[in-house]
Protein backbone atom coordinates (compact mmCIF):
# COMPACT_ATOMS: atom_id res chain seq x y z
CA UNK A 1 0.00 0.00 0.00
CA UNK A 2 1.55 3.57 -0.83
CA UNK A 3 2.01 5.92 2.29
CA UNK A 4 -0.62 8.99 2.12
CA UNK A 5 1.42 12.04 3.76
CA UNK A 6 -0.19 14.28 4.88
CA UNK A 7 1.65 17.70 4.48
CA UNK A 8 2.87 20.52 6.69
CA UNK A 9 1.28 23.38 6.74
CA UNK A 10 3.65 26.19 4.84
CA UNK A 11 4.81 29.09 7.65
CA UNK A 12 3.60 27.37 10.52
CA UNK A 13 5.34 24.33 12.18
CA UNK A 14 3.86 21.21 13.14
CA UNK A 15 3.72 19.24 15.81
CA UNK A 16 2.76 15.79 16.59
CA UNK A 17 1.20 14.98 19.74
CA UNK A 18 1.47 11.22 20.61
CA UNK A 19 -0.76 10.96 23.40
CA UNK A 20 -4.27 12.27 24.32
CA UNK A 21 -3.61 11.66 28.01
CA UNK A 22 -4.04 14.75 30.42
CA UNK A 23 -0.09 15.62 29.45
CA UNK A 24 -0.89 15.23 26.15
CA UNK A 25 -3.60 17.96 26.21
CA UNK A 26 -1.30 20.10 28.03
CA UNK A 27 1.57 20.16 25.62
CA UNK A 28 -1.18 20.72 22.99
CA UNK A 29 -2.71 23.30 24.72
CA UNK A 30 0.64 25.08 25.61
CA UNK A 31 1.59 24.39 21.63
CA UNK A 32 -0.67 25.72 20.32
CA UNK A 33 -0.82 29.21 22.51
CA UNK A 34 3.01 29.03 21.51
CA UNK A 35 1.58 29.52 17.49
CA UNK A 36 2.23 25.75 16.94
CA UNK A 37 0.08 24.22 14.28
CA UNK A 38 -0.44 20.62 16.28
CA UNK A 39 -2.32 17.17 15.85
CA UNK A 40 -3.03 15.28 18.92
CA UNK A 41 -3.36 11.22 17.97
CA UNK A 42 -4.35 9.22 20.69
CA UNK A 43 -4.72 5.60 20.20
CA UNK A 44 -7.83 4.72 22.68
CA UNK A 45 -11.34 5.86 21.56
CA UNK A 46 -11.39 8.63 23.68
CA UNK A 47 -9.05 10.97 25.36
CA UNK A 48 -8.41 12.12 28.99
CA UNK A 49 -6.45 8.75 30.08
CA UNK A 50 -6.77 7.99 33.80
CA UNK A 51 -9.22 11.13 33.76
CA UNK A 52 -12.28 9.43 33.11
CA UNK A 53 -15.40 10.80 33.74
CA UNK A 54 -18.83 8.55 33.79
CA UNK A 55 -21.71 7.49 35.56
CA UNK A 56 -23.57 5.20 37.53
CA UNK A 57 -27.21 5.40 38.62
CA UNK A 58 -28.00 8.45 36.73
CA UNK A 59 -25.03 10.25 38.52
CA UNK A 60 -22.08 11.63 37.03
CA UNK A 61 -18.69 9.90 38.69
CA UNK A 62 -14.99 9.66 38.28
CA UNK A 63 -13.95 6.61 37.55
CA UNK A 64 -10.23 7.43 37.53
CA UNK A 65 -8.34 10.29 39.28
CA UNK A 66 -10.66 12.26 41.51
CA UNK A 67 -8.72 15.21 42.82
CA UNK A 68 -5.80 16.96 42.21
CA UNK A 69 -3.07 18.92 44.65
CA UNK A 70 -4.13 22.58 44.43
CA UNK A 71 -1.05 23.62 46.69
CA UNK A 72 0.87 23.02 43.23
CA UNK A 73 -0.71 25.37 40.88
CA UNK A 74 -0.50 23.43 36.97
CA UNK A 75 -3.62 21.36 37.34
CA UNK A 76 -5.96 24.31 38.72
CA UNK A 77 -4.22 27.18 36.31
CA UNK A 78 -5.11 24.85 33.67
CA UNK A 79 -8.64 24.21 34.55
CA UNK A 80 -9.96 28.15 34.99
CA UNK A 81 -8.43 28.29 31.60
CA UNK A 82 -10.01 25.87 30.18
CA UNK A 83 -13.01 28.01 31.41
CA UNK A 84 -13.85 25.43 34.99
CA UNK A 85 -13.03 27.74 36.97
CA UNK A 86 -16.13 28.16 38.34
CA UNK A 87 -16.77 24.29 38.96
CA UNK A 88 -13.81 23.88 41.26
CA UNK A 89 -14.39 22.36 44.62
CA UNK A 90 -12.72 21.73 47.89
CA UNK A 91 -13.31 18.06 49.00
CA UNK A 92 -14.21 17.21 52.77
CA UNK A 93 -10.89 15.76 54.30
CA UNK A 94 -11.45 13.99 57.04
CA UNK A 95 -10.05 10.41 56.07
CA UNK A 96 -9.84 7.44 58.58
CA UNK A 97 -7.54 4.62 58.70
CA UNK A 98 -8.82 0.73 59.11
CA UNK A 99 -6.43 -0.85 60.98
CA UNK A 100 -6.53 -3.31 63.66
CA UNK A 101 -9.94 -3.90 62.88
CA UNK A 102 -11.24 -0.51 63.49
CA UNK A 103 -11.29 3.07 62.04
CA UNK A 104 -9.09 5.58 63.27
CA UNK A 105 -8.29 9.06 62.92
CA UNK A 106 -5.36 9.25 60.48
CA UNK A 107 -3.33 10.88 62.38
CA UNK A 108 -1.85 14.30 61.57
CA UNK A 109 1.74 15.59 62.30
CA UNK A 110 3.39 13.45 59.34
CA UNK A 111 4.49 13.83 56.27
CA UNK A 112 3.75 10.43 53.56
CA UNK A 113 2.67 8.79 57.04
CA UNK A 114 6.20 9.64 58.30
CA UNK A 115 5.76 11.19 61.44
CA UNK A 116 6.91 14.10 62.76
CA UNK A 117 4.88 15.01 65.47
CA UNK A 118 4.36 11.63 68.38
CA UNK A 119 1.66 12.78 69.96
CA UNK A 120 -1.00 12.88 67.23
CA UNK A 121 0.50 9.27 66.44
CA UNK A 122 0.24 8.25 70.15
CA UNK A 123 -3.46 9.81 70.04
CA UNK A 124 -4.44 7.40 67.13
CA UNK A 125 -3.80 4.08 68.74
CA UNK A 126 -2.42 3.60 65.33
CA UNK A 127 0.78 1.82 66.19
CA UNK A 128 1.40 -0.91 69.22
CA UNK A 129 3.26 0.47 72.56
CA UNK A 130 6.25 -1.05 70.95
CA UNK A 131 5.85 0.24 67.46
CA UNK A 132 5.56 3.41 69.09
CA UNK A 133 8.77 3.73 70.96
CA UNK A 134 10.37 2.27 68.15
CA UNK A 135 9.47 5.86 66.65
CA UNK A 136 11.85 7.37 69.09
CA UNK A 137 14.62 6.11 68.31
CA UNK A 138 15.16 8.15 65.32
CA UNK A 139 16.56 11.41 67.00
CA UNK A 140 19.20 9.44 68.94
CA UNK A 141 20.49 6.92 65.84
CA UNK A 142 23.46 8.25 63.41
CA UNK A 143 23.01 11.20 60.92
CA UNK A 144 21.11 10.33 57.64
CA UNK A 145 23.31 9.34 54.84
CA UNK A 146 21.37 9.02 52.22
CA UNK A 147 23.33 8.77 49.09
CA UNK A 148 22.55 9.23 45.67
CA UNK A 149 18.85 7.38 46.65
CA UNK A 150 17.43 5.64 48.87
CA UNK A 151 13.97 3.41 49.09
CA UNK A 152 11.61 5.24 51.23
CA UNK A 153 10.12 2.34 53.18
CA UNK A 154 13.10 0.89 53.88
CA UNK A 155 14.98 4.15 55.52
CA UNK A 156 11.50 4.59 57.14
CA UNK A 157 11.79 0.90 58.42
CA UNK A 158 15.72 1.55 59.81
CA UNK A 159 15.38 4.88 61.47
CA UNK A 160 11.10 4.74 62.73
CA UNK A 161 10.92 0.74 62.70
CA UNK A 162 8.89 -1.50 60.28
CA UNK A 163 5.27 -0.52 62.14
CA UNK A 164 5.41 2.75 60.49
CA UNK A 165 6.01 1.24 56.98
CA UNK A 166 2.92 -1.21 57.12
CA UNK A 167 0.02 0.92 59.39
CA UNK A 168 1.16 4.46 57.95
CA UNK A 169 3.70 5.08 54.93
CA UNK A 170 2.34 2.14 53.25
CA UNK A 171 -1.48 2.76 52.84
CA UNK A 172 -0.63 6.43 52.38
CA UNK A 173 2.18 5.96 49.48
CA UNK A 174 -0.30 3.18 47.88
CA UNK A 175 -2.88 5.81 47.50
CA UNK A 176 -0.45 7.82 45.29
CA UNK A 177 1.44 5.21 43.27
CA UNK A 178 -0.24 2.09 44.09
CA UNK A 179 3.43 0.65 44.99
CA UNK A 180 5.58 -1.15 47.17
CA UNK A 181 7.08 1.40 50.04
CA UNK A 182 9.83 -0.66 50.68
CA UNK A 183 11.34 -0.05 46.77
CA UNK A 184 9.61 3.33 45.95
CA UNK A 185 12.93 5.87 45.94
CA UNK A 186 12.27 8.84 48.55
CA UNK A 187 14.33 10.97 46.01
CA UNK A 188 11.81 10.38 43.25
CA UNK A 189 8.33 10.44 45.20
CA UNK A 190 9.40 13.06 48.12
CA UNK A 191 11.67 15.11 46.29
CA UNK A 192 11.53 17.61 49.08
CA UNK A 193 11.69 15.35 52.19
CA UNK A 194 14.99 13.93 50.64
CA UNK A 195 16.67 17.47 50.11
CA UNK A 196 15.64 18.24 54.04
CA UNK A 197 16.94 14.77 54.87
CA UNK A 198 20.30 15.25 53.38
CA UNK A 199 20.78 17.92 55.83
CA UNK A 200 18.70 17.01 58.39
CA UNK A 201 20.13 14.91 61.71
CA UNK A 202 17.40 12.61 62.04
CA UNK A 203 14.25 12.27 59.38
CA UNK A 204 11.94 13.35 62.11
CA UNK A 205 13.69 16.37 61.99
CA UNK A 206 13.47 16.49 58.00
CA UNK A 207 9.92 16.21 58.52
CA UNK A 208 9.28 18.81 60.91
CA UNK A 209 11.72 21.54 59.26
CA UNK A 210 9.24 20.80 55.55
CA UNK A 211 6.15 21.33 57.83
CA UNK A 212 7.59 24.63 59.51
CA UNK A 213 8.25 25.54 56.32
CA UNK A 214 4.82 25.29 55.22
CA UNK A 215 2.82 27.03 57.93
CA UNK A 216 5.25 30.07 57.50
CA UNK A 217 4.13 30.18 54.08
CA UNK A 218 0.77 31.94 53.48
CA UNK A 219 -2.18 29.81 53.11
CA UNK A 220 -3.77 30.10 48.99
CA UNK A 221 -6.87 27.72 49.71
CA UNK A 222 -7.58 24.09 50.19
CA UNK A 223 -4.82 21.69 49.79
CA UNK A 224 -6.72 19.27 47.08
CA UNK A 225 -9.18 20.55 44.56
CA UNK A 226 -12.18 18.73 42.41
CA UNK A 227 -14.43 19.82 39.74
CA UNK A 228 -17.81 19.88 39.91
CA UNK A 229 -18.71 16.65 37.42
CA UNK A 230 -15.37 15.32 38.06
CA UNK A 231 -12.24 15.82 37.24
CA UNK A 232 -12.12 13.54 34.00
CA UNK A 233 -14.45 16.57 33.10
CA UNK A 234 -10.92 18.46 32.74
CA UNK A 235 -9.16 16.69 29.73
CA UNK A 236 -12.78 17.19 27.82
CA UNK A 237 -12.54 20.74 28.44
CA UNK A 238 -8.98 21.23 27.56
CA UNK A 239 -9.29 19.33 24.11
CA UNK A 240 -12.17 21.78 23.25
CA UNK A 241 -10.19 24.54 24.29
CA UNK A 242 -7.33 22.98 21.75
CA UNK A 243 -9.71 22.87 18.76
CA UNK A 244 -11.04 26.16 19.79
CA UNK A 245 -6.98 27.21 19.31
CA UNK A 246 -7.10 25.39 15.80
CA UNK A 247 -5.79 22.07 17.37
CA UNK A 248 -6.76 18.62 15.47
CA UNK A 249 -7.75 15.78 18.27
CA UNK A 250 -8.00 11.78 16.54
CA UNK A 251 -8.99 9.05 18.52
CA UNK A 252 -8.79 5.98 17.67
CA UNK A 253 -5.64 6.81 15.66
CA UNK A 254 -2.54 4.30 17.35
CA UNK A 255 0.95 5.51 16.15
CA UNK A 256 3.11 2.53 14.91
CA UNK A 257 6.38 4.50 14.35
CA UNK A 258 8.56 7.52 14.04
CA UNK A 259 11.19 8.07 10.97
CA UNK A 260 13.49 11.01 10.46
CA UNK A 261 12.98 13.03 7.58
CA UNK A 262 15.47 15.68 6.26
CA UNK A 263 14.32 18.28 8.16
CA UNK A 264 11.48 16.73 10.42
CA UNK A 265 9.63 13.58 11.35
CA UNK A 266 7.08 10.93 9.48
CA UNK A 267 4.27 9.69 12.42
CA UNK A 268 3.34 6.23 11.09
CA UNK A 269 -0.45 4.99 11.36
CA UNK A 270 -1.56 2.02 10.51
CA UNK A 271 -2.64 1.51 6.81
CA UNK A 272 0.54 3.11 5.51
CA UNK A 273 -0.73 6.60 6.74
CA UNK A 274 1.99 8.88 7.27
CA UNK A 275 1.47 12.33 9.62
CA UNK A 276 4.10 14.85 8.09
CA UNK A 277 5.53 16.58 11.49
CA UNK A 278 8.55 19.43 12.09
CA UNK A 279 8.51 18.10 15.81
CA UNK A 280 7.22 14.95 17.80
CA UNK A 281 5.69 14.74 21.67
CA UNK A 282 5.20 11.78 23.26
CA UNK A 283 2.75 11.53 25.71
CA UNK A 284 2.39 8.12 26.50
CA UNK A 285 3.08 5.34 28.83
CA UNK A 286 6.53 4.04 28.47
CA UNK A 287 6.54 0.62 26.81
CA UNK A 288 4.05 2.34 24.18
CA UNK A 289 7.28 5.16 23.84
CA UNK A 290 9.61 2.66 23.45
CA UNK A 291 8.08 0.77 21.13
CA UNK A 292 7.41 4.09 18.94
CA UNK A 293 10.91 5.22 19.38
CA UNK A 294 12.62 1.99 18.61
CA UNK A 295 13.76 1.85 15.10
CA UNK A 296 14.43 5.80 15.03
CA UNK A 297 16.38 6.13 18.26
CA UNK A 298 18.34 3.11 17.42
CA UNK A 299 19.47 4.63 14.18
CA UNK A 300 20.41 7.70 15.74
CA UNK A 301 22.93 6.03 18.73
CA UNK A 302 20.31 6.97 21.33
CA UNK A 303 18.80 3.12 21.74
CA UNK A 304 19.63 3.63 25.62
CA UNK A 305 16.32 5.63 26.16
CA UNK A 306 14.18 2.81 24.24
CA UNK A 307 15.68 0.22 26.61
CA UNK A 308 15.36 2.27 29.89
CA UNK A 309 11.57 3.24 28.41
CA UNK A 310 11.09 -0.48 28.27
CA UNK A 311 12.44 -1.01 31.64
CA UNK A 312 10.14 0.64 33.39
CA UNK A 313 7.12 -0.88 35.92
CA UNK A 314 3.92 -0.07 36.09
CA UNK A 315 1.27 -1.36 38.62
CA UNK A 316 -2.37 -2.42 38.14
CA UNK A 317 -5.29 -1.87 39.95
CA UNK A 318 -9.43 -1.74 40.31
CA UNK A 319 -11.87 0.61 40.68
CA UNK A 320 -15.86 -0.46 42.21
CA UNK A 321 -17.63 2.24 41.97
CA UNK A 322 -21.13 1.27 43.69
CA UNK A 323 -23.93 3.71 44.73
CA UNK A 324 -26.72 3.07 47.25
CA UNK A 325 -30.04 3.86 48.19
CA UNK A 326 -29.41 6.97 50.65
CA UNK A 327 -31.52 5.49 53.19
CA UNK A 328 -29.82 2.17 53.14
CA UNK A 329 -26.62 3.54 54.56
CA UNK A 330 -27.68 6.61 56.29
CA UNK A 331 -25.43 6.69 60.00
CA UNK A 332 -23.10 4.23 58.69
CA UNK A 333 -20.64 6.02 56.59
CA UNK A 334 -18.57 8.95 57.78
CA UNK A 335 -15.71 11.16 56.95
CA UNK A 336 -14.77 11.01 53.16
CA UNK A 337 -13.43 6.99 53.49
CA UNK A 338 -11.03 4.94 54.96
CA UNK A 339 -7.49 3.98 54.28
CA UNK A 340 -5.94 0.26 54.33
CA UNK A 341 -3.05 -0.98 55.18
CA UNK A 342 -2.32 -4.37 52.89
CA UNK A 343 -0.42 -5.79 55.84
CA UNK A 344 -4.10 -6.42 57.40
CA UNK A 345 -4.64 -8.42 54.68
CA UNK A 346 -7.97 -7.10 53.10
CA UNK A 347 -9.15 -7.03 49.51
CA UNK A 348 -9.00 -3.46 49.26
CA UNK A 349 -6.71 -0.62 49.87
CA UNK A 350 -8.97 2.08 50.23
CA UNK A 351 -12.51 3.15 49.87
CA UNK A 352 -14.29 6.90 49.45
CA UNK A 353 -17.39 8.10 50.04
CA UNK A 354 -17.87 9.70 47.13
CA UNK A 355 -21.24 11.41 48.20
CA UNK A 356 -19.52 12.47 51.66
CA UNK A 357 -16.37 14.01 49.86
CA UNK A 358 -17.69 16.21 47.11
CA UNK A 359 -20.15 18.38 47.42
CA UNK A 360 -21.28 17.54 43.60
CA UNK A 361 -21.52 14.44 43.48
CA UNK A 362 -24.25 14.35 46.82
CA UNK A 363 -26.11 17.27 45.06
CA UNK A 364 -26.61 15.29 42.11
CA UNK A 365 -29.51 13.26 43.46
CA UNK A 366 -29.99 13.36 47.29
CA UNK A 367 -31.61 9.66 47.22
CA UNK A 368 -28.56 8.01 46.21
CA UNK A 369 -24.74 7.73 47.50
CA UNK A 370 -22.14 6.92 45.88
CA UNK A 371 -18.77 5.30 47.08
CA UNK A 372 -15.83 3.33 45.59
CA UNK A 373 -13.04 1.15 46.62
CA UNK A 374 -9.74 0.39 45.40
CA UNK A 375 -7.65 -2.88 44.27
CA UNK A 376 -4.70 -3.95 43.47
CA UNK A 377 -1.05 -2.67 43.97
CA UNK A 378 2.45 -3.69 42.30
CA UNK A 379 3.32 -7.10 43.70
CA UNK A 380 0.06 -7.57 44.76
CA UNK A 381 -2.35 -7.83 42.26
CA UNK A 382 -3.97 -11.34 42.28
CA UNK A 383 -6.91 -10.35 43.32
CA UNK A 384 -7.18 -8.32 40.35
CA UNK A 385 -7.27 -12.21 38.29
CA UNK A 386 -10.49 -11.90 39.81
CA UNK A 387 -14.14 -11.02 37.92
CA UNK A 388 -15.87 -8.20 38.18
CA UNK A 389 -18.78 -10.01 40.39
CA UNK A 390 -16.36 -11.18 42.68
CA UNK A 391 -14.27 -7.87 42.84
CA UNK A 392 -17.70 -6.61 44.35
CA UNK A 393 -18.40 -9.26 46.82
CA UNK A 394 -14.94 -8.67 48.32
CA UNK A 395 -15.54 -5.23 48.61
CA UNK A 396 -18.59 -5.38 49.84
CA UNK A 397 -17.48 -7.81 52.83
CA UNK A 398 -14.76 -5.73 53.63
CA UNK A 399 -17.42 -2.63 53.61
CA UNK A 400 -19.65 -4.65 55.71
CA UNK A 401 -16.66 -5.62 58.26
CA UNK A 402 -15.75 -1.99 58.41
CA UNK A 403 -18.07 -0.31 59.00
CA UNK A 404 -21.53 -2.74 59.05
CA UNK A 405 -23.05 -2.17 55.47
CA UNK A 406 -24.89 -4.74 54.89
CA UNK A 407 -27.47 -3.15 51.82
CA UNK A 408 -27.06 -4.15 48.22
CA UNK A 409 -26.19 -1.85 45.49
CA UNK A 410 -28.66 -0.32 43.19
CA UNK A 411 -25.63 -0.25 40.33
CA UNK A 412 -22.06 -1.58 40.33
CA UNK A 413 -19.38 -0.66 37.96
CA UNK A 414 -16.10 -1.81 38.08
CA UNK A 415 -13.16 0.16 35.83
CA UNK A 416 -9.96 -2.09 35.46
CA UNK A 417 -6.47 0.32 35.19
CA UNK A 418 -4.05 -2.60 34.12
CA UNK A 419 -0.29 -1.23 34.29
CA UNK A 420 -2.03 2.54 35.04
CA UNK A 421 0.66 3.83 37.23
CA UNK A 422 4.45 3.84 36.73
CA UNK A 423 6.73 2.66 39.37
CA UNK A 424 9.53 4.99 40.49
CA UNK A 425 12.21 2.53 42.69
CA UNK A 426 15.71 3.65 43.62
CA UNK A 427 17.50 5.20 40.63
CA UNK A 428 14.55 6.34 39.16
CA UNK A 429 15.55 10.37 38.68
CA UNK A 430 18.88 8.55 36.86
CA UNK A 431 16.80 6.70 34.90
CA UNK A 432 14.92 9.96 33.70
CA UNK A 433 17.69 11.86 33.06
CA UNK A 434 19.42 9.25 30.59
CA UNK A 435 16.17 8.85 28.97
CA UNK A 436 15.93 12.39 27.87
CA UNK A 437 19.69 12.97 27.56
CA UNK A 438 19.14 10.19 24.14
CA UNK A 439 15.97 11.35 23.33
CA UNK A 440 17.47 14.51 22.91
CA UNK A 441 19.79 13.55 20.13
CA UNK A 442 16.44 13.10 18.22
CA UNK A 443 15.95 16.40 16.72
CA UNK A 444 12.52 18.05 17.75
CA UNK A 445 11.53 15.38 20.19
CA UNK A 446 10.56 15.23 23.69
CA UNK A 447 8.74 13.25 26.02
CA UNK A 448 6.35 13.37 28.87
CA UNK A 449 3.94 12.24 31.10
CA UNK A 450 3.42 10.52 34.65
CA UNK A 451 7.04 8.25 34.16
CA UNK A 452 9.23 11.31 34.52
CA UNK A 453 8.05 13.99 37.22
CA UNK A 454 5.58 12.63 39.19
CA UNK A 455 1.99 10.30 38.95
CA UNK A 456 -0.10 14.05 39.78
CA UNK A 457 -1.93 15.48 37.61
CA UNK A 458 0.05 18.96 38.18
CA UNK A 459 2.99 16.80 37.94
CA UNK A 460 1.68 15.72 34.70
CA UNK A 461 0.90 19.05 33.49
CA UNK A 462 4.18 20.27 34.22
CA UNK A 463 6.03 17.86 32.52
CA UNK A 464 4.01 18.81 29.48
CA UNK A 465 4.92 22.33 29.89
CA UNK A 466 8.10 21.68 29.82
CA UNK A 467 8.34 19.53 26.59
CA UNK A 468 5.96 21.72 24.77
CA UNK A 469 8.67 24.97 25.46
CA UNK A 470 11.40 22.95 24.52
CA UNK A 471 9.61 22.17 21.35
CA UNK A 472 8.61 25.89 20.90
CA UNK A 473 12.44 27.33 21.72
CA UNK A 474 13.46 24.82 18.98
CA UNK A 475 10.92 25.62 16.30
CA UNK A 476 12.14 28.88 17.03
CA UNK A 477 16.15 28.41 16.77
CA UNK A 478 17.57 29.55 13.61
CA UNK A 479 18.23 27.09 11.28
CA UNK A 480 21.79 25.90 12.14
CA UNK A 481 21.79 27.65 15.27
CA UNK A 482 21.53 25.86 19.15
CA UNK A 483 18.64 23.44 19.86
CA UNK A 484 17.76 23.27 23.18
CA UNK A 485 18.76 20.52 25.27
CA UNK A 486 20.67 19.27 22.59
CA UNK A 487 23.98 20.27 24.74
CA UNK A 488 24.76 22.16 21.81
Amino acid sequence: MSDSVHPVHPGRPHVAVIGGGISGLAAAHRLTGGGARVTVLEGSGRVGGKLYAGEIAGMPVDLGAESVLARRTEAVDLARAAGLGDRLQAPAATALLWTRGTLRPLPGGHMMGIPGDLAPLAASGVLSPEGLARVADDATLPPLDLGEDVALGELVAARMGREVVDRLVEPLLGGVYAGDALRISLRAAVPQLFEAARHAPSLGEAVRQLQARAAAAPSSGPVFQGIEGGIGTLPLAVADAVRARGGVIRTGAPVTGLARTGDGWRVELPGGEVLAADAVVLAVPAPDAARILARAARAAGAGTAVDELAGVEYASMALVTMAFRRSDVEGLLHGSGFLVPPVDGRTIKASTFSSNKWRWNADADPDVFVLRTSVGRHGDDADLELPDAELVARSLTDLGDAVGLAAAPLETRVTRWDGGLPQYPVGHVARVARIREHVARLPGVRVCGAVYDGVGIPACIASAYRAAGEILADLAAPAGGPRHGRGE
